[in-house]
C-alpha cells in the first residue's frame, strides 16, 4: 500500500463502531464540506451495511456503506480523514465493499452504482466503474452517477 499504511476495513457489527464511523462522516462531510447533517444521516442508516476502516495503530479512518435499492446495489457514504487521504484508505474500502457485495449478493447480474464526487472519480474507474450521464449537485457538491455491471 502506498506509504506503507496498512488498513483494515471490516463489517460493522458493534455500536461503538458505528459511532465512530458516524463520527469520520462528521468530519468530512458535515464539517468539511459542509453538508448539512440532516441530509448526511438518512432513512436508509438502518438497512445498509455499514465498513469501518483503521490503520495499523486501530485508529478509524475511513468508513463506507451499501445498500439494495430498487435500481441496483447503491455504493454510498465513502469518507476518508484527511490525514488518511493518498494512503490506500479508499481503496481498501472500495475493494471491501465490493467483496461483501459479491458474497452477500449470489443472485442474477446486478447494476452496481453510486454518485462519486468529481475528485474521487479515478479512484471508482479503478475498480471498473464508468460515468453516466450529465454532471449534477448534491448538497452543493458536484457528482457523476458511475456504474458497474456485475
Amino acid at each position: 500500500m502506498e506509504n506503507d499504511t496498512r488498513i483494515l476495513v471490516k463489517k460493522i457489527a458493534l455500536k461503538q463502531d458505528q459511532e465512530k464511523a458516524f463520527a469520520i462522516r462528521q468530519k468530512v462531510f458535515v464539517e468539511e464540506q459542509q453538508v448539512p447533517a440532516e441530509e448526511e444521516y438518512d432513512e436508509y442508516e438502518q438497512i445498509s451495511t455499514h465498513f469501518l476502516a483503521t490503520d495499523e495503530a486501530e485508529n478509524p479512518c475511513g468508513t463506507a456503506r451499501w445498500r439494495i435499492t430498487e435500481k441496483g446495489i447503491k455504493l454510498e457514504r465513502f469518507a476518508v480523514l484527511a490525514p488518511y487521504r493518498g494512503k490506500g484508505v479508499g481503496t481498501a474500502l472500495v475493494k471491501k465493499v465490493l467483496e461483501d457485495i459479491a458474497e452477500q449478493t449470489k443472485q442474477a447480474p446486478t447494476l452496481l452504482y453510486l454518485h462519486a464526487q468529481i475528485q474521487a472519480m479515478p479512484l471508482y474507474q479503478k475498480f471498473g466503474f464508468q460515468p453516466i450521464g450529465d454532471k449534477f449537485e448534491e448538497c452543493n457538491i458536484e457528482h457523476f452517477k458511475m456504474i458497474k455491471q456485475v
